[in-house]
């Protein structure tokens, strides 16, 4: 193995102690609806940070109220979001953790929106959702500024990496799906366009070496739905306009059809290796990688630069360190806090 799980990492400006990332995992937990994080959230991310996770991606983060999943859900809207999301990164920071954060918009899987908005007027199948109103294209150039606004407040509240939210259904990945973008307009007409204006106008708000990671769904499993040539042809368009790095998952855009996922340890890795090689691009992979001499794999057979864990990590807030031991690294080096060590 070349490289190991828990090597250091660098691109651009992002250093890494570690390829340990915590998948962005929504909380549900803004129980006062404002989308400001609250104590839940302080505690949630901290800990991980405490249990030595080389970067934590704060869950998916909306760019207007209407574009949350649930009214639960953590917002970025406003200018008065960004203290508490800065003592939020101050306190990872603190314990040696870098921090990306996930913007994006739920588009036509925003639940409590009295009248979601996408692309196209395609309902998500389910009781709980709602038929969408299709956006204007006065209001899709708008939105595109919601999203630049949106990395504005995130850089300002200290984050080391911004992820742009183009997977599982949610507003971008619709724009480049053909199952959900019926559009006859300039953002019908090419698929990867609401996409790329969105990754251009947020680099305008970043440092210049600050890196830019995409989520994307490599696959669509819903009857015809797209496969990974065309996941691979939006991408292109992405990282010519600005991506850095890409975050490979799939599906998210209605029920599964005569596809299924594999839902097995690893079932999505070979898409993130696929990526790097055609690509030339560092990525991150993800999907049930919690045991450690897997993730550890991962990194070793050269099919991706950093793994994501997402469920482990909500059973064990400790999941690095514990992982770091399980594979050999010494306690000292393991970033077991000084508090703990007692323990181990």
């Amino acid at each position: 193995m070349s490289e190991k799980l828990f090597s250091p990492y660098q691109f651009k400006g992002l250093q890494l102690n570690n390829r340990v990332v915590m998948a962005p995992m929504c909380q549900y937990s803004v129980t006062a609806k404002d989308g400001i994080p609250n104590d839940w959230h302080q505690v949630h991310y901290v800990s991980r940070a405490v249990g030595g996770t080389g970067l934590i991606v704060i869950e998916m983060t909306d760019v207007e109220p209407d574009g949350r999943i649930t009214d639960n859900d953590l917002g970025i809207w406003s200018d008065e979001h960004i203290p508490a999301f800065a003592k939020l990164v101050d306190g990872m920071h603190a314990h040696g953790s870098k921090v990306a954060i996930q913007i994006a918009h739920a588009g036509r899987k925003a639940e409590d929106a009295e009248q979601p908005v996408a692309p196209s007027v395609v309902t998500f199948p389910g009781e709980d959702f709602r038929e969408p109103r299709a956006l204007t294209t006065e209001e899709v150039e708008a939105m595109v500024q919601k999203f630049a606004d949106g990395v504005r407040r995130a850089v300002q509240a200290g984050v080391d990496a911004i992820e742009l939210h183009g997977a599982h259904g949610y507003l971008i990945h619709q724009f480049h799906s053909k199952l959900m973008n019926h559009r006859e307009d300039v953002y019908g007409q090419d698929l990867a366009r609401f996409g790329v204006e969105i990754i251009r106008a947020v680099k305008k708000e970043m440092p210049e070496d600050m890196p830019l990671i995409m989520r994307i769904s490599a696959v669509e499993y819903a009857d015809g739905g797209y496969d990974i040539e065309h996941t691979l042809d939006m991408a292109r368009a992405y990282q010519a306009a600005g991506v850095d790095i890409f975050h490979i998952s799939s599906g998210g855009e209605g029920p599964a059809g005569q596809r299924k996922p594999g839902n097995y340890p690893g079932y999505q890795v070979p898409f993130a290796r696929r990526f790097r090689e055609e690509l030339n691009v560092p990525v991150i992979a993800v999907g049930l990688l919690d045991d450690a001499a897997l993730a550890q794999a991962v990194i070793g057979n050269g099919d991706a630069d950093l793994v994501a864990v997402g469920r482990g990590m909500l059973r064990d807030p400790y999941w690095a360190n514990h992982a770091a031991l399980e594979l050999g690294v010494s306690k000292d080096k393991a970033a077991i806090a000084e508090q703990y060590s007692r323990g181990y």
